[in-house]
């Protein structure tokens, strides 16, 4: 019993470190979805064998979109018009990064991890994406179709039979903030809140059960430390924003910083079942080259980021946690509510689904199931139309639950 107290109590004292820059992050990346153009991603990720890669890898650094609910998002680039490389880019820095998982990241770990994974992710992204244009150059220009221009603040007008001049002006500065609130709040974080709990969770199992020694000792630093977490976050199923707490205690029971690096790039970018569907859109080699791309880098990235902090002199260990001593405690214990508030709904649900399912009463379903959704079909690589792929029904840009 003194055991289950201790890691709440660690849970709760990460949740409280954390909250307010979630909060933050969530609301940003609900005023993006608003206020980002599609006309414009479409014409800038369809050309270009070099600039469309970066582009697109830049593109997905702030999106909060996790490894499966990324891949009908940029399915609907493919069809608008992005090319394999851009794609393959957009496919990577999105889920191991986002506008939520940076502010968490300051709040858990320290400035220098809060620059690092960002970059890590353009610089794996970028490599992946000009990786793949170069070894497929006939894909860099691809059939440019019609991007979705409906409106994002209450789908009024379809962007084709209205002039954009006209309807810039049918909403407020005030209806498209409240637009992006209400997106953040009852379409996004819902579809993160579960992940999030446990992750918090298992922090505090983290920090509580598992002793120092034992992490220090294997993965205190070096190649081996980077291929060990590289093998536990590949078929990991874990968003970015849930992998930070983990992150934060792994470094606090003495996991290098570069250690806990590969985990945080890794594991939100891979997991079993989103490979699957990454085949049906991208194809056989173009999803190896993603693969190779995301363990080379992120272990070679590791080992610079350890590099970087034994050159300075920083103890990854000491500084984590300290952005969150800058935040009043009322407004921290304020956030934490809040937080647990707006997760309640989703985690119940999310929770009755997980034990119908395994006590039988409903079909076990993937990860990366969009079973409800109602979105255009995934596009399908040529290479795999004879291989026994169906075409299912796939959402586009909704993160799984």
């Amino acid at each position: 019993m003194r055991l289950i107290l201790d890691i709440l109590l660690a849970s709760w004292d990460t949740l409280t470190s954390s909250a307010v820059y979630v909060l933050f992050g969530i609301l940003v990346a609900g005023l993006l979805r608003v206020f980002l153009n599609p006309a414009a991603v479409a014409r800038h990720l369809g050309t270009g064998r070099f600039l469309s890669v970066f582009k697109a890898a830049l593109l997905g650094i702030p999106i909060p979109l996790c490894s499966c609910g990324v891949v009908p998002a940029a399915a609907s680039l493919k069809r608008q018009g992005a090319n394999n490389g851009a794609t393959a880019a957009f496919l990577i820095s999105t889920p191991e990064s986002g506008a939520d998982s940076i502010a968490i990241t300051y709040a858990l770990l320290d400035p220098i991890m809060t620059v690092a994974r960002p970059s890590a992710a353009f610089l794996t992204a970028a490599a992946a994406g000009i990786a793949e244009n170069t070894l497929t150059p006939g894909n860099t220009n691809g059939p440019t179709l019609a991007p979705d221009l409906s409106c994002p603040v209450d789908g009024c007008c379809d962007g084709i039979h209205c002039d954009p001049n006209v309807h810039r002006k049918h909403h407020s500065l005030g209806e498209k903030l409240h637009a992006g609130m209400r997106f953040a709040f009852q379409d996004l974080w819902p579809d993160l809140a579960s992940w999030f709990l446990v992750g918090m969770l298992l922090a505090g199992i983290i920090q509580v059960a598992l002793p120092e020694e034992l992490l220090t000792r294997h993965l205190g630093g070096g190649l081996s430390a980077m291929m060990i977490m590289l093998a536990l976050g590949i078929p990991l199923y874990i968003c970015a924003t849930a992998s930070t707490p983990i992150a934060a205690s792994l470094m606090l029971k003495g996991v290098s910083p570069g250690a806990a690096l590969v985990f945080l790039l890794a594991g939100p970018a891979t997991n079993a079942a989103s490979l699957t569907m990454l085949l049906r859109v991208l194809g056989k080699r173009a999803t190896a080259v993603y693969l190779v791309s995301i363990a080379l880098f992120s272990v070679l990235l590791g080992l610079a980021l350890d590099a970087g902090y034994a050159i300075t002199g920083i103890s990854g260990q000491a500084s984590v946690g300290r952005a969150a001593e800058l935040i009043p405690e009322w407004a921290r214990i304020s956030g934490a509510a809040v937080l647990l508030v707006l997760s309640a709904g989703p985690a119940a649900t999310s929770f009755r689904r997980f034990f119908r399912r395994i006590s039988g009463g409903s079909p076990s379903a993937p990860p990366c199931s969009h079973d409800d959704a109602h979105g255009d079909p995934l596009p399908m690589h040529p290479a795999n139309r004879n291989q026994g792929f169906s075409r299912t029904s796939h959402s586009e840009g909704k993160e799984p639950r």
